[in-house]
């Protein structure tokens, strides 16, 4: 087995005891050492930047014409440790990025339409208590309805995700319910989930345990499909979302990744800023089952290496080759993009890969009433809900 390098190892001790300008010498000088960048595994000539230690999305100014030149350096931040940067702007280092500013409380309407409920409630379990914020669409008591699992990312509440990816009001359309669980401080001062941790990866135990058990108790007091139960997040949140897809096949139907890492790349602070970075071994997905998955990565991304899209696609295929097709395409006045689909031998999409052109580290296609938006891209949200509602949870997966 390989060891870690000292200096990550001192980069590491350095962070934990919050003298990061010492920590972050040291692994520039790490990562820096090789000579070469990675090559970049969906889109050639990517620029590689100095690593962002912590999955908080940048925000960068909605003018295209204020950008950063092509290999602009990246601000650092720490992962579990509180950055002294401000959210204007965080990591301005994307090219054409539109992405939302804003840092206000959203209006009740950017959040949730006024036909429906949005309510705080509250889960524990022997791994913690957490709040949530539940979406109850207009008619939800019309038959067994479909519950989504939003995940948010570093720095970011359930209403700033909510108002910033508009995941209520497109639910409403389609009367779904939407849970958005809310990391606390004192589990990650930045609000960010543990997705890197060893306890926090697997089925029964941390963040996944109180995530899964979110949606358990949202199933035991409404009226939902147990078969159509999703799971989604941006950048930390993805990389969560991801790993609670994998540990838990009997609860939720499909998984959709923004900007996020793949399960089981990461099992400590080094190892996760390798794979930001896209500097990780390639990936070998631990299951041997199909998890119905939507991707979308921008391929400017400079937080976390558009690289770990691919990866993402190979975990969720299980071990199964696909041929897949390749649609390009461009929003009205707004980015170019790529989705590749695989597709089962039914001919059912099983596996969705957006790549979008020029995009950074933000929810493609979200709305300026969050943060980490960007406008310009395809719409990562309604994309996402129709992928979601095509697909039931196998009955393969109704006891683990």
């Amino acid at each position: 087995m390989k060891s870690t390098p000292p200096e990550m190892l001192e980069a590491t001790r350095l962070t934990r005891e919050g003298r990061l300008s010492e920590a972050m010498s040291l692994i520039r000088k790490l990562l820096g050492s090789d000579g070469h960048a990675p090559s970049h595994a969906r889109e050639p000539g990517a620029a590689v930047a100095p690593p962002v230690l912590d999955l908080v999305a940048q925000e960068v100014v909605t003018e295209t014409s204020q950008t950063k030149p092509h290999g602009a350096e990246a601000h650092a931040s720490t992962i579990g440790l509180k950055s002294t940067v401000k959210k204007t702007p965080l990591f301005d280092f994307t090219q054409n990025a539109a992405v939302s500013r804003t840092s206000k409380p959203s209006a009740v309407s950017d959040v949730a339409p006024t036909c429906g409920t949005f309510v705080t409630e509250t889960f524990s379990n022997a791994a913690g208590t957490r709040t949530y914020k539940l979406y109850t669409p207009r008619d939800a008591a019309h038959g067994p309805r479909p519950l989504i699992v939003m995940l948010h990312g570093c720095s970011q509440s359930a209403d700033d995700f909510a108002a910033g990816t508009r995941m209520n009001s497109a639910a409403e359309e389609h009367t779904c319910f939407v849970a958005y669980p809310e990391q606390i401080s004192a589990a990650n001062v930045s609000k960010c989930w543990n997705w890197f941790q060893t306890g926090h990866q697997t089925r029964d135990q941390g963040e996944p345990s109180i995530i899964a058990g979110i949606a358990a108790d949202i199933m035991s007091k409404h009226n939902i499909d147990p078969r159509r139960v999703y799971v989604a997040g941006l950048s930390a949140g993805g990389a969560a979302a991801a790993v609670v897809a994998h540990a838990y096949p009997d609860v939720f139907a499909a998984l959709g990744v923004h900007s996020g890492l793949a399960c089981g790349v990461a099992r400590d602070l080094p190892s996760a800023m390798t794979a930001m970075q896209g500097r990780h071994a390639p990936y070998t997905p631990g299951q041997q089952h199909l998890i119905p998955t939507i991707v979308f990565h921008g391929d400017q991304d400079r937080t976390v290496h558009p690289r770990n899209g691919a990866e993402i696609v190979k975990g969720a295929a299980g071990g199964i080759a696909f041929e897949p097709e390749v649609e390009h395409g461009t929003v009205p006045q707004g980015r170019r993009y790529s989705r590749s689909i695989q597709r089962d031998r039914s001919g059912k999409e099983i596996i969705e890969d957006w790549v979008i052109d020029g995009a950074g580290h933000a929810w493609s296609g979200g709305s300026t009433a969050g943060s980490f938006t960007d406008p310009l891209g395809p719409d990562a949200t309604k994309e996402m809900l129709r992928f979601f509602l095509v697909h039931e949870r196998s009955d393969r997966f109704t006891q683990q």
